[in-house]
């Protein structure tokens, strides 16, 4: 079982067991972090936008261009941003790391 890191957008950091094949989006709902994901993760909307750790971004699979419109869309974008629904676990992002926005856009916003 792989590990992965939440930073809540006041600075707490969550380590929570993150399995194989799941995405972001999903692994933060088993644990009850505080991301939306209003679309069910069909890369409909941003609202499960998350910002990786700038040492991880690199080892993520490049976005497509589906991600790259919905991100447009995102609250706070950064260069490091994603969609949480787009990041499957994998062996090689065991430990990854990303924050979670202050707000996001979309039916149910913060």
């Amino acid at each position: 079982m792989a590990r992965m890191t939440f930073i809540d957008p006041d600075g707490r950091k969550r380590e929570v067991d993150a399995p194989l094949g799941l995405s972001v989006l999903e692994i933060a709902r088993r644990h009850d972090i505080d991301i939306e994901g209003s679309c069910e993760g069909c890369l409909a909307c941003s609202t499960c936008h998350v910002i990786v750790e700038p040492e991880w971004y690199d080892l993520l699979q490049a976005a497509s261009e589906d991600e790259e419109d919905m991100l447009d869309l995102a609250f706070g974008l950064c260069p490091t941003s994603r969609l949480g629904c787009q990041i499957v676990m994998s062996e090689e992002l065991d430990g990854l790391t990303v924050r979670v926005p202050s707000a996001w856009r979309g039916p149910s916003a913060r």
